[in-house]
C-alpha cells in the first residue's frame, strides 16, 4: 500500500494537471498554473523540520533562478534548529512564496509522490542508533555543512548535498538508520567533491599566475 502523502501528492498532480488543460472563460486558452513552496508544505498537512528540510533540498534542484542560494541561507537556520530540538518551524512568508512554473510544478508533484511511494516500500524502522536525539546535534551541523556547499558556486555541487539532506529528512520520517546511513555517505561525497574542486581551482590559479608572470 502506497503512503498516504504519496496518494495525496498524486491526486493534487491529476487536479493540477486538469486546471492546466482546462481553458479559462472567454480566452480559449488554458490559464498558467504555479505552485508555490508554501502550497507544497499544505500538501504535506504540517510544517515538521524533516520535511522543510527535504523540500527546501529539493528546491535547490529545480532551475528557479537564484533559488538554491536564497534557500540555502535557511537551510543552515534549520540546522540551528534541528540541534535546538525543535520539531516544527514557520516558513518565511518570503520563502514561501517562492513559485515554480507550470511544467515544474507537475513535475514537483509527480516527483514528491514517487518519492513517498518508494520510501513506504524500502524504508522502515531499523538501526535506530542513528536517529537517537543525542544524534541531533551532530544531524544540526550535518545540515548546516550540507547548505555552505549548496551555496557555493560549484558546477553541479548542489546535487549531492540535496540528496543527503533529502535522505536525512525521510530517515528521520520513517525512523530508518540505513537512510540516515546513506545521507552520510552522500554528504561525504559533496565534501570530497567540494575538496577536489577547490583543489583543482588553486592549482589552474597558480599556473595562470605563473604564465601570465614567466
Amino acid at each position: 500500500m502506497s503512503h498516504p502523502l504519496a496518494r495525496r501528492l498524486r491526486r493534487a498532480a491529476i487536479r493540477h494537471e486538469r486546471r492546466c488543460r482546462a481553458p479559462a472563460a472567454g480566452t480559449g486558452s488554458a490559464p498558467a498554473q504555479s505552485l508555490t513552496l508554501a502550497e507544497l508544505l499544505r500538501l504535506h498537512g504540517e510544517g515538521s523540520l524533516p520535511v522543510l528540510v527535504m523540500l527546501l533540498s529539493l528546491f535547490t534542484l529545480i532551475p528557479v533562478g537564484g533559488a538554491g542560494w536564497f534557500v540555502s541561507f535557511f537551510i543552515v537556520a534549520l540546522g540551528w534548529y534541528w540541534a535546538q530540538g525543535r520539531e516544527r518551524v514557520e516558513l518565511p512568508a518570503a520563502l514561501g512564496r517562492l513559485a515554480l512554473n507550470e511544467r515544474w510544478s507537475l513535475r514537483s508533484l509527480h516527483a514528491l509522490a514517487w518519492l513517498y511511494r518508494s520510501a513506504s516500500r524500502w524504508l522502515r524502522p531499523r538501526w535506530q542508533a542513528w536517529r537517537h536525539e543525542r544524534t541531533r546535534g551532530w544531524w544540526g551541523g550535518w545540515i548546516a555543512v550540507m547548505a555552505v556547499i549548496i551555496f557555493l558556486p560549484l558546477p553541479f555541487g548542489n546535487v549531492l548535498p540535496s540528496l543527503s539532506l533529502v535522505l536525512l529528512g525521510l530517515g528521520w520520517m520513517f525512523r530508518d538508520g540505513i537512510a540516515l546511513l546513506a545521507a552520510s555517505a552522500a554528504g561525504i561525497g559533496a565534501l570530497a567533491y567540494t575538496v577536489a574542486f577547490g583543489q583543482l581551482a588553486i592549482d589552474l590559479t597558480q599556473r595562470g599566475w605563473q604564465w601570465l608572470t614567466g
